[in-house]
């Protein structure tokens, strides 16, 4: 009987101990079926042309645990049994400005579109709302220990079958090409990245009412500890912490009045020091999103990630060399 119960102990512990180490808490499949709009016809069998890639891709809305919240996401998977790699979005705005669901609307982005399309190129595309956005709980930190939101989709990750974990890349936009940053700094896993628009140097204040509507509402204590926290968010100022292991694209549109295209050009001449790889594209007279080179930018996304994440290409010989 001794030998019976310590069996059941030893049991009981190993799916105890299984359990607590999946953070997915509900992993609800989206049914295109509820949104007849997408469809050309009642019977809802013909995608429209803008969403025709939807045929070979699943979505699913995920919540999963960072820090003991309840943090809401999403993922576009390609229908076609195998393993994929990955691509960790990492959205821009703050609170619920900025923050993704699946059409959008109210300034928030529209990621059934996006991350479908992407998806239907043979990548798993999966991105959260940081704390205090969307249905994520918590507060958000603009940098703080939100970013633990974004390093925690690896352990999500891990645990879908499809997922191949030795490839991994990370794209992030204004705001979360701040936190694509902070991750980098803080993270092995990534193995390329894309950054556009994204502020590097917060130390340099070129929107006062940014300050006092975000940084300040937002960073715990700002005024108390102002200079430390704009540095702790600053890759300028710690660019020696990035990997020269992952090769990263910073695109900036130079007429971009929310996010300075300096911010990407001093951390390109921090790169350089570090011998980082990096490549660096300016479009002229672009806004914030490079909307006036759509098609491009996205060509540019894409076949960095094909090249460094899905393909097999070689890492840049960074040192200096040649004739």
């Amino acid at each position: 009987m001794k030998h019976i119960l310590v069996f059941i102990l030893i049991v009981t512990n190993l799916f105890s101990c299984t359990s607590q180490e999946s953070i997915i808490l509900e992993k609800k499949k989206i049914n295109w079926q509820d949104y007849p709009d997408l469809f050309t016809d009642n019977k809802q069998t013909t995608f429209i042309d803008k969403y025709h890639f939807l045929e070979n891709v699943d979505m699913y809305e995920i919540t999963y645990l960072s820090d003991g919240l309840k943090i809401q996401s999403f993922t576009a998977i390609p229908k076609k049994e195998e393993k994929y790699p990955v691509i960790i979005y990492n959205r821009g705005g703050n609170r619920d400005f900025g923050a993704i669901q699946l059409f959008g609307g109210n300034k928030k982005l529209p990621i059934a579109y996006m991350f479908s399309k992407l998806a239907n190129e043979g990548y798993i595309v999966i991105g959260c709302n940081y704390r205090g956005s969307g249905k994520s709980e918590g507060m958000e930190e603009f940098g703080g220990n939100d970013v633990n939101d974004v390093l925690n989709l690896n352990k999500v990750i891990d645990e879908l079958p499809e997922a191949d974990t030795t490839r991994i890349g990370m794209y992030g936009w204004s705001r979360g090409g701040m936190m694509t940053y902070l991750a980098l700094s803080k993270t092995n896993t990534i193995k390329a990245a894309v950054v556009g628009g994204a502020e590097s140097d917060l130390t340099t204040i070129d929107r006062p009412e940014l300050e006092k509507r975000v940084y300040a509402e937002l960073i715990p204590d700002y005024y108390q500890n102002k200079e430390a926290e704009l540095k702790k968010r600053s890759a300028v100022l710690w660019a020696d912490k990035f990997s020269p292991k992952v090769p990263i694209l910073l695109l900036h549109g130079n007429s971009d009045w929310r996010v300075k295209s300096t911010n990407s050009l001093k951390l390109a001449l921090e790169f350089e020091k570090h011998r980082i790889p990096y490549r660096l594209k300016i479009y002229e007279g672009a806004d914030h999103g490079i909307s006036q080179y759509r098609k491009e930018r996205d060509q540019d996304v894409l076949d960095w990630f094909n090249k460094y994440l899905k393909g097999s290409a070689k890492l840049p010989n960074m040192e200096f060399h040649g004739r």
